[in-house]
């Protein structure tokens, strides 16, 4: 099941990719020509449009290519073969390493792809989705969370801080996409049961939108992962050298709130149409921000309402897997079992 899946959501991705990505190599599915405006060695520095020594004699010729690549060519599918085995020599050379050490080389070499070669790197998560989601988020992303600092190599997505205030509607701009679809926003506030983290929570809106484009099919153009810095009240961050948020404590009641919503106004400016996910927000922050959005922006939070609505699923399908109709859902007992996760709750709450 897990293959077919895959296959499909493969064969999905390319399609997304071919009105804008350059071919692939043999046997990739995108048709027809694709417009490049850059040359050299800009192509190569672009992971979206480098294709690595998968560019044939012809478009090396054209893009002013030839002599900064290797001379041999690589077929994507050879690419693809390379990278797979050197993932599988990495998991035979960290044998016996701790489970974290094991985990963040796994996350280190699907994150130099991702800088590198983007099309490469989402068709490798979509066939293996099954063994990827684990290293790409949780649980792997909470550990990439708490070292982001010293792991940090190559900006994604875009960084609003309190130290913007005034600035953010002329901020969205700088954004190259014309159009984003799905932006996933953190304050780093409740990073799963790690607590505050700061500007080092991006990793999770970078992570659930990875899982997003190879689990969901969305185009992976159109997705825009935010970090909203407004301080970390973690003592530990704010005296680390290498810590690149703000270093301040957490704005709080009206300041925090006036940040907030110069960053929707903006966001609604250039993209009214963008569904805005709030993740790992204080719960007091969760719900007063859902309160004030849900009305007047395309919004939701994933913790209150994409918790709410999974847990709902699930009981709703067991009551559908005991033949019974849904009107025995108030007749039924509901046993809730935890494993210390709510302690975290209420600590980062």
């Amino acid at each position: 099941m897990w293959r077919h899946a895959a296959a499909r959501r493969s064969a999905q991705i390319r399609r997304l990719l071919s009105t804008s990505a350059p071919s692939s190599g043999a046997g990739s599915a995108v048709r027809g020509p694709c417009i490049v405006h850059k040359r050299g060695t800009d192509i190569l520095h672009d992971p979206w449009y480098n294709k690595d020594t998968a560019f044939p004699l012809t478009e090396r010729d054209r893009l002013g290519l030839r002599g900064l690549l290797p001379p041999r060519v690589m077929s994507f599918e050879q690419q693809y073969e390379r990278f797979i085995n050197s993932y599988h020599s990495l998991e035979h050379n960290t044998q016996g390493e701790p489970d974290s050490v094991v985990s963040l080389a796994k996350w280190r070499i699907l994150n130099r792809l991702h800088d590198r070669n983007e099309t490469l790197y989402y068709r490798v998560l979509i066939d293996n989705i099954k063994d990827f989601a684990p290293i790409i988020y949780t649980p792997t992303v909470g550990l990439v969370c708490e070292n982001y600092s010293g792991l940090f190599r190559r900006p994604r997505g875009m960084y609003f801080s309190a130290k913007d205030k005034g600035e953010m509607m002329s901020m969205i701009y700088n954004w190259p996409a014309e159009k984003v679809d799905m932006i996933v926003v953190t304050d780093g506030s409740r990073i799963l049961g790690l607590g505050d983290l700061g500007v080092q929570g991006i990793g999770i809106p970078i992570g659930k939108l990875d899982v997003y484009v190879a689990a969901a099919g969305i185009n992976p153009q159109k997705v825009l992962p935010i970090m909203l810095d407004v301080g970390t009240n973690n003592e530990e961050l704010l005296e680390d050298k290498l810590y690149l948020g703000l270093r301040q404590p957490r704005l709080e009641g009206e300041e925090y709130l006036a940040v907030v919503d110069e960053f929707m106004e903006a966001v609604h400016a250039r993209w009214p149409k963008a569904i805005v996910q709030f993740e790992d927000f204080q719960m007091k922050w969760a719900f007063e921000t859902l309160q004030r959005y849900r009305s007047r922006f395309c919004m939701f939070n994933d913790d209150v309402q994409g918790t709410a609505g999974v847990a709902l699923a699930g009981l709703l399908g067991a009551v559908r897997a005991q033949g019974r109709p849904l009107a025995d859902f108030t007749k039924q007992k509901i046993v809730v079992v935890g494993a210390g996760r709510i302690q975290c709750w209420d600590r980062c709450a």
